[in-house]
């Protein structure tokens, strides 16, 4: 008797169209953009994300490239589920002068947004010597301010925002929150990497 095969890598290329038109899309690329990154032609590419064509190994890893990311991880051939739980406190953290930083999003291939809880102390202030650069060009970055008062600067632009408000901003910039207050704020940041200012 046969026995069914897990489906090979060949096969699972039919199935990356969707995907690829979304994470196309996430980065903000035209299929023109996405051609001259890949040097795949737009009818190609539009003929893959349609689901109408299946593109070989060497040209599935020519798109993945264009989108940042290795064949692997646009195959999902490195992730063991399509569902990722990060439980109460178990998310990774660190703590420098006066901020704690608790990461609410798993750590997976391709991962294009980040989800944060932050701690800061009275007189404390992000961007400590322990604390992430800047990010990455095209970021965009959402706060949602949970207690407390804090101070943004953004670019030399100072905003002082309070529980309840919330403020999204190109995350490439300079900037950095500040509690001048006398109890803790805490607040949610949300940042999207590779997005484009338009």
């Amino acid at each position: 008797m046969a026995v069914a095969s897990p489906a090979s890598a060949d096969e699972r290329i039919v199935e990356i169209g969707p995907r690829v038109r979304a994470l196309r899309e996430a980065m903000g690329l035209s299929l023109r953009d996405l051609s001259a990154r890949t040097k795949v032609s737009p009818p190609m590419l539009s003929q893959v994300e349609r689901g109408e064509t299946s593109p070989t190994l060497a040209v599935a890893a020519r798109i993945a490239s264009g989108l940042e990311l290795t064949l692997s991880q646009l195959l999902r051939l490195d992730e063991a589920s399509h569902l990722a739980i990060v439980r109460a406190g178990e998310g990774r953290s660190r703590v420098s002068d006066g901020h704690r930083t608790e990461e609410l999003t798993p750590s997976l291939p391709g991962q294009r947004a980040d989800v944060s809880r932050h701690e800061l102390a009275p007189a404390a202030s992000t961007g400590g010597h322990s604390d992430p650069p800047i990010h990455e060009p095209g970021s965009r970055e959402t706060a949602i301010v949970l207690d407390g008062e804090l101070t943004l600067e953004v670019d030399g632009e100072r905003l002082v925002l309070e529980a309840g408000d919330s403020v999204t901003f190109d995350a490439d910039l300079p900037h950095g929150f500040r509690n001048d207050g006398t109890a803790p704020a805490r607040f949610l940041a949300v940042v999207a990497a590779g997005l484009r200012r338009g």
